[in-house]
């Protein structure tokens, strides 16, 4: 249950112990800059990991010490501070975005599934973007005022990385309790703890539910580890990403199915339900079974209801990113499901197959998703490009242009990344209130006017904390491998005010970390130079099972020792948070090497951007968008490796990204960071990092994101819905009946060529079109017109109508004719509901 504190009117003169622990019991703390720096003022022996476990440093304190600390006039000051803005934030009726924006739009609840959250690493459930794509989404939901809960899994199992004296990979795992998590079990209205069942294969799985508090927001978190539950079903929930396909079939019932059910006992009806990526995608069952009860519908009728309220978001377009099932595999888990819905397993694993006639094809829930949702979207606009093209085949004839996938480009939650020395600045330059209304391009175009030498000693303090860091889990990781001692040497000898690169990311081939590693010897001499010192901080994991990945990671440590360059390339094991937080803010450069597109979005270079890093990028996902929107009047805010053109010979654009790298760094970003004026400040470096801060804190910011999802998807869905669902749901009863009108007689539609009269200016196109059992009011006749910059159709106006035979007519300018030209027949608006039916076009031979 939520727990707040007495009202904004109470009249406490200070913050008490209780209080603290309820402030450190909400996770808004992971992003409240007060609240962090008075958590490390209580104890200041405590290490930035340890302050990830406010509660449990507050209790290992004791109440008594905490009193004492409380007496000192600054602790006590801070702490009434954050007590007091934790109450104003938290009050009932607290004015937000979403309240005074639509505050008639009370019907809105969002069921956010994902199957990771990155908000803390004492919360340790995420691997990856996805994590912090969802997290961001959290945070900002809870800021807007959004009516959103999230539903991820709880994995008890957290994997920590070490490397051998060989720099392989290795993974321990540590078992957490929920006690040892910022979490609590959920309860029902009656104060009752809340379990739900799950159907697999020949029994039921009991889940528990638990919750933590993210802000105004709830994430529940699902755990299998119950006494009721055999000893292999108590570890279905135990690891993220579980490589067995069995297991993992099996986490995505219960993330799906379970979290709906969950949501269920815990009195909470979602209007819309939104899916990232496939692993979530079984919500839609518990919520098209929980429609078809209530209103009484048919599984295809309740799929047209539903339709509109659901939100699919695809975050990789690279294959090995989309789970395949083996169809038996797939018949056998979800059979039950099948008999809930009352219609065959056969025809429900058909929904998640690329060819659904193919038995033998396997069962994909992205493809599952992509066909039941409403809305689907990628998560940058290359990424949707790119997916449109991916999944083309879902919607057979159609032109990818026009296949149904958006996109909301990826944003981050400025307050979780921006803190400690650059918070002050950013307030002291552009004011307090880049906190709560971050969008504002006007308020951050004044950054272009701060003091580059208090940004450059911002960004100096910030290097160096980061060097101390990593210097300090060097030597921990090094101490407990016994490492060579000239290994223990070569990492404390990090510089402080050398350019500092920074790579974070999943080692693996598509991402190419090892990209700088093409020509060793010109690296090594970049790393080495005098006149312009180069360091580069790695930080990453591969997947368990990845031998391809950690051979990459190897290779970067065995490069280091080879060359002599150990003091200048460091590798930061087990990446987490805290990790995350002093590398966003320490670099100089970010280095994102992906191979293009193969990046859906890419989210790092955005954190570290807001703090004054510049990016080195090749031109994919996010950066991609950025490049095109900046000013290119104004000093460049980032670097680009390569170029957009597409490469059909990865090893021939591995040898042509690299080079352009060596050049960019070479000749373009040390030279400018080694350019200093009198003072010592690099003016010109700085005037790029000015420009980079306030060209992509407006735009590339969660709630931005958070936002678009709501006005784009998540609003006109709701409305859709009631209205299908309105006086006993007879719209969609009425809708699934056209729909299958037009499936059953689509095959007998014919469409001829068209006999063109030129007309001036203008040409007329006459078409004669075969509807066989359809009426004209069923379709849209049309001409489909295409050149290399551009395609669009234009629509043909119905003229006379002989039996099964229509005659159209379409008034298209001279200059039209010049396009590629086709005539087509698609069904109309008012039947494709906003969206394309897949298979329902034809074309003229």
């Amino acid at each position: 249950m939520t727990e707040v504190l007495s009202s904004p009117s109470s009249r406490r003169h200070h913050a008490s112990f209780d209080e603290l622990l309820l402030v450190a019991r909400n996770l808004r703390w992971t992003w409240k800059i007060e609240a962090r720096r008075l958590f490390a003022l209580l104890d200041p022996t405590a290490s930035p990991g340890a302050l990830e476990w406010p509660e449990q440093l507050l209790l290992g304190l004791g109440r008594r010490r905490v009193e004492e600390l409380l007496e000192n006039e600054d602790v006590r000051t801070l702490a009434d501070e954050v007590v007091r803005n934790f109450r104003l934030y938290m009050a009932p009726g607290a004015k937000t975005w979403f309240s005074t924006t639509h505050r008639s739009q009370r019907d809105l609840l969002v069921a956010f599934f994902a199957a990771e959250f990155s908000l803390t690493d004492s919360l340790p459930i995420f691997a990856g973007g996805l994590g912090t794509v969802a997290a961001e989404q959290m945070k900002a939901a809870s800021a807007l005022g959004i009516p959103l809960v999230g539903v991820g899994l709880l994995y008890r199992g957290s994997s920590h990385q070490w490397l051998d004296r060989e720099g392989r990979q290795h993974e321990a795992w540590d078992m957490m309790s929920p006690e040892q998590m910022p979490i609590s079990p959920a309860r029902d209205s009656q104060g009752r703890e809340v379990h739900v069942a799950v159907s697999l294969p020949g029994r039921d799985l009991h889940v528990a539910v638990y919750e933590a508090q993210v802000g105004r927001r709830r994430l529940f978190l699902l755990d299998a580890a119950l006494e009721h539950n055999s000893e292999a079903d108590r570890l279905l929930t135990t690891q993220l990403y579980d490589s067995r396909p069995n297991v993992r079939l099996a986490q995505e019932l219960v993330l799906g199915v379970g979290g709906m059910r969950a949501l269920a006992a815990l009195d909470l009806a979602p209007s819309t339900v939104h899916l990232n990526e496939g692993h979530s995608v079984f919500a839609v069952l518990e919520y098209i079974r929980r429609v078809m009860a209530h209103e009484g519908l048919s599984f295809e009728e309740a799929r047209v209801a539903v339709r509109p309220s659901l939100v699919f978001t695809t975050h990789t377009p690279v294959a090995a990113g989309h789970d395949y099932f083996a169809p038996d595999l797939a018949r056998e888990y979800l059979a039950p499901y099948a008999a809930q819905l009352a219609i065959s397993t056969e025809e429900l694993v058909a929904l998640g197959r690329v060819t659904p006639e193919w038995t033998g094809d396997s069962f994909c829930p992205t493809v599952f998703a992509l066909r039941l949702a409403g809305h689907r979207n990628g998560v940058s606009r290359l990424h949707g490009e790119v997916t449109r093209r991916q999944w083309s085949m879902l919607w057979p004839r159609t032109p990818a242009v026009e296949v149904p996938i958006t996109h909301v480009t990826n944003g981050v939650h400025l307050e979780s990344w921006v803190t400690g020395p650059f918070e002050k600045l950013l307030t002291d330059t552009i004011g307090a209130q880049w906190q709560t209304t971050p969008g504002d391009p006007v308020m951050w175009s004044k950054l272009t006017r701060a003091d580059d030498a208090a940004l450059w000693a911002v960004k100096n303090r910030a290097r160096a904390d980061l060097v101390e860091f990593a210097r300090r889990r060097a030597r921990k990781d090094l101490a407990r491998r016994h490492a060579p001692t000239e290994r223990v040497a070569a990492v404390s000898v990090l510089h402080e005010d050398f350019l500092t690169i920074g790579f974070v990311g999943r080692f693996v081939a598509y991402k190419r970390p090892t990209l700088l590693l093409r020509d060793p010897e010109r690296l090594a001499a970049l790393l080495k130079n005098p006149r312009g010192p180069v360091q580069i901080v790695f930080a990453g994991k591969a997947h368990s099972s990845d031998e391809g990945g950690k051979r990459l990671l190897a290779d970067m440590i065995d490069f280091a020792s080879r060359y002599g360059v150990s003091d200048r390339v460091v590798f930061m094991v087990d990446f987490d948070t805290t990790m995350d937080r002093a590398m966003t803010q320490g670099v100089d450069l970010w280095l994102n090497t992906p191979r293009r597109p193969l990046e859906a979005c890419g989210v790092g270079g955005m954190k570290a951007g807001m703090n004054g890093v510049l990016n080195l990028s090749t031109v994919d996902g996010w950066w991609d968008e950025a490049l095109a929107d900046a000013d290119p009047n104004a000093a460049p805010i980032g670097f680009t490796i390569g170029n957009k053109e597409a490469w059909s010979d990865e090893s021939a654009q591995d040898d042509f990204d690299a080079r352009s790298l060596y050049e960019v760094l070479e000749n373009e970003i040390v030279p400018a960071f080694y350019e200093r004026d009198e003072d010592g400040v690099p003016r010109r470096w700085l005037a790029s990092v000015k420009q980079s801060m306030s060209t992509l804190a407006p735009t590339w910011d969660s709630l931005r994101m958070t936002r678009e999802y709501t006005e784009r998807f998540y609003l006109p869905g709701l409305v859709r819905s009631e209205q299908l669902l309105a006086g006993g749901a007879q719209s969609a009863r009425d809708r699934a009946a056209h729909l299958r009108r037009l499936y059953d007689n689509w095959s007998s539609i014919r469409v001829s060529a068209g006999h063109i009269s030129p007309l001036g200016e203008q040409a007329l196109v006459d078409i004669e079109v075969e509807l066989g059992a359809l009426e004209p009011a069923d379709v849209t006749v049309q001409v489909w017109l295409e050149r290399e910059d551009r395609a669009r159709a234009v629509d043909a106006q119905l003229v006379d109508r002989r039996d099964s035979f229509a005659r159209y007519r379409a008034t298209l300018a001279a200059s039209d004719l010049e396009d590629r030209w086709a005539l087509r027949v698609v069904p109309s608006p008012v039947h494709g509901d906003g969206d394309v039916l897949a298979g329902l076009i034809v074309w003229s031979a």
